[in-house]
């Protein structure tokens, strides 16, 4: 295993599998540097996980230009010239825009904001590339994927922390919603199409579990699990842009053309990254200093995506 790593990474999330892959540091927008260092890996697979402006704090337009389309256009051209096999591009679900239904892979895209648009973009440089050069780019279409290794500033990690010390966190409208994929369940699906030599090059595939699940109904799970006293305060924080009471996928296109359904369901997939956070001492205490520090220092909502990066 090979990864491509941005000069700035933070290195926790790379402690268990450091001796069994090969490191290299560069950036995207470095043409040169991503050129030979594909070329020297010569990979059958690429998965380009890279993003910018995921995260409330990314909000520099020229930045999200940079690295989500510049940046994989000069990671693609690199894959092409070496021959690479599978070029996997992660795409997002904020590429529809807000849908009254079930989003088809199929359908316009209505990019909901600037971060939407470049990922959106990203995707059609993709298809264009895969028709016109005859080149297997596919992409992805990620919904609220979490777990292991989230971003402490998410919400499952801030829920499951808080719940660990049996109380809530600050949170929005109980009636906002996402369609949850649980992280195993999504390298499950990009790695079975990696491997699959009868899907349509350009082709475009939703990661998502076509279950739509309120915050509500997030918050209750956490209490059952983790056994939480009190009441939820609902709306105790403020609606973020992309809060809406309709989100999710439609996985019918992936489970019929790649023979993949998420399997591991919201209560399963919480309870195992509590058991995880519970048998990783050192990483318990990095979730605990991030998100109760960031929690006094900005009482901001924090709510519900990492190999090139």
């Amino acid at each position: 295993m090979h990864l491509l790593l941005r000069p700035a990474h933070e290195p926790w999330r790379l402690t268990e599998i450091a001796d069994s892959a090969q490191i290299f540091v560069a950036d995207l927008q470095n043409e040169d540097a991503v050129s030979r260092i594909v070329a020297t890996v010569k990979p059958e697979w690429v998965f380009h996980l890279a993003a910018y402006g995921a995260y409330p704090n990314q909000a520099g337009i020229r930045q999200m230009v940079a690295t989500n389309v510049l940046g994989s256009a000069a990671l693609l051209e690199a894959s092409i010239r070496a021959g690479v096999q599978t070029f996997i591009q992660t795409g997002s679900s904020s590429e529809y825009g807000y849908k009254d239904h079930a989003a088809v892979e199929e359908e316009r895209l209505e990019p909901n904001s600037h971060y939407a648009i470049t990922k959106a973009t990203a995707t059609h440089y993709c298809q264009f590339t895969a028709k016109t050069r005859d080149f297997n780019a596919v992409s992805v279409r990620l919904y609220s994927i979490y777990g292991p290794y989230e971003s402490p500033g998410r919400l499952i990690p801030t829920l499951i922390m808080h719940g660990l010390r049996g109380i809530f966190p600050p949170l929005v409208s109980p009636r906002i919603v996402r369609d949850f994929v649980y992280v195993d369940d999504a390298v499950s699906a990009m790695l079975q199409i990696a491997a699959s030599p009868s899907i349509p090059r350009g082709s475009v595939y939703n990661i998502c579990s076509g279950i739509q699940t309120s915050l509500e109904e997030v918050v209750e799970i956490a209490r059952k699990l983790m056994n939480i006293p009190g009441q939820p305060g609902w709306s105790s924080m403020e609606a973020r842009s992309w809060d809406t009471e309709h989100w999710v996928g439609s996985p019918v296109r992936t489970a019929r053309e790649v023979g993949w359904r998420a399997t591991i369901d919201l209560e399963a997939g919480m309870q195992q990254t509590v058991e995880w956070l519970k048998v990783h001492p050192e990483l318990l205490r990095l979730y605990s200093e991030r998100i109760f520090h960031d929690a006094s220092a900005d009482r901001r909502q924090i709510g519900p995506r990492f190999m090139a990066r």
